[in-house]
């Protein structure tokens, strides 16, 4: 996780919580003039507009404070939905057996593109089967990580 999203997540984390909300995950999106946080948050009985609207209340009102990003950007609040992104060793152990896809930030077996089933999450090791191949993959070498929906 890159230091700005980190530093967010340590910010934001207890407000959040108070809540009654988990602060699942932060991406930070760099575009210019047209930079996007997302805020993804998540509850146990699940979440609804309503919460992202209160959730994104109280972020916006501790960045406006803490004002750790100097340039514009657009705040997004939402659910992590069926396809959730996932950001810890603990979200991808929870997820052990469950297809997945991740794009790396350096390639693995000449890939940066995995798609496969988690079969195991050794500290901060992943372990993917794809294509009937065990990789294994550091969280650090993991730009984005995915749940694939079932229906």
């Amino acid at each position: 996780m890159a230091t700005l999203e980190s530093k967010l997540v340590d910010m934001l984390s207890g407000p959040v919580e108070a809540l009654g909300f988990d602060l699942w995950g932060i991406e930070y999106i760099q575009a210019g003039k047209h930079s996007i946080i997302r805020v993804f948050i998540d509850a146990e009985n699940g979440i609804n507009i309503e919460d992202c609207a209160e959730a994104s209340r109280q972020i916006s009102a501790i960045m406006d404070v803490e004002d750790p990003i100097t340039t514009e950007y657009t705040l997004e609040v939402s659910s992590p939905g069926v396809d959730r992104p996932l950001f810890t060793a603990e979200q991808y152990a929870a997820y052990v057996g469950e297809d997945a896809k991740v794009q790396l930030t350096m390639p693995v077996n000449g890939s940066r593109n995995l798609k496969g089933v988690i079969t195991a999450i050794d500290g901060q090791m992943l372990t993917m089967t794809v294509d009937g191949k065990e990789l294994i993959v550091a969280l650090d070498n993991i730009r984005k990580g995915n749940v694939i929906a079932k229906f």
